[in-house]
């Protein structure tokens, strides 16, 4: 089947761009790829980038919530060193947990993600 387009980014709305930015580039090991007062784009156009974006009046996700529409999945080598890592830097652990080796967080905007080891 041919391609009718690329994915060239995923853009998370947020209230402060550059706090998420800084959390998902310690996560990732993404570089800034472009920076204005209300966009950041990590990584580069060569392969898919992670933005953010601000947006007035932005209200997180709840959890657990059918309204909470998407989440990340990370995969990182040890599940309970980077969850110490991840809330260290402003992550959160929310209270439910489904279980069967992943763990739930929120960034420090309320996007959900997941890590499991891998």
């Amino acid at each position: 089947m041919s391609a009718i387009g690329k994915l060239s980014a995923v853009i998370l709305d947020c209230p402060e761009p550059a706090v998420l930015a800084e959390f998902y580039q310690r996560l990732t090991g993404m570089a800034v790829g472009y920076r204005d007062d209300d966009l950041i784009y990590l990584g580069d156009d060569s392969g898919v980038q992670l933005g953010f974006q601000r947006v007035a009046g932005y209200t997180a996700p709840g959890w657990p919530d059918d309204a909470k529409q998407a989440h990340v999945d990370v995969s990182v080598a040890d599940v309970e060193v980077a969850v110490k890592e991840l809330t260290a830097l402003g992550a959160t652990v929310p209270e439910f947990q489904p279980g069967d080796g992943w763990t739930v967080l929120a960034d420090p905007a309320g996007h959900l993600f997941c890590v499991s080891a891998g």
